[in-house]
């Protein structure tokens, strides 16, 4: 869905309505229903991957803080997580995934409208969406690790 805006309108009608005989959203990544503990690999991205939330490394610090706390939260092991200026990932094993699916999108609200009033942009667009898919082979470790990459 990268290429989106570079179809023409016949393809972009072309492909909308394929996803839509798929019972696929239309515009966005499907999110599945499962039941009992699994893994599963959660992405985020800021809009156009722009550098929204490396602005700063405070800004970093409280995105990272946020998430590990959704983590704490909801997940039964967090097994890795790397942030990085314009998107994460959190690989984790949950029995909750529709609940942390829904606090994440509460945290990307409420971390939106932060960040657009630090920045004076109200109504900009921070984040894309959110992107999880199950983990088929089995990991191990009960221990996190973290990547903090950062371009300042």
């Amino acid at each position: 869905m990268y290429d989106y805006r570079e179809m023409t309108p016949a393809e972009r009608r072309e492909i909308v309505e394929h996803r839509r005989r798929q019972q696929r959203p239309w515009h966005s990544p499907p999110h599945w229903h499962f039941e009992g503990e699994r893994q599963f690999i959660i992405s985020g991205a800021c809009f156009e991957h722009l550098p929204i939330i490396g602005k700063t490394p405070e800004r970093m610090i409280g995105c990272e803080d946020s998430l590990l706390e959704l983590c704490e939260k909801f997940a039964v092991v967090l097994y890795a997580w790397c942030l990085l200026p314009n998107h994460y990932h959190l690989l984790v094993r949950t029995e909750q995934l529709k609940e942390l699916r829904a606090e994440i999108g509460r945290f990307h609200g409420r971390s939106s409208f932060s960040w657009n009033s630090e920045d004076n942009i109200r109504g900009r667009k921070v984040w894309h969406n959110c992107f999880d898919r199950e983990i088929k082979s089995h990991l191990t470790s009960g221990r996190a690790s973290t990547i903090f990459i950062t371009t300042l």
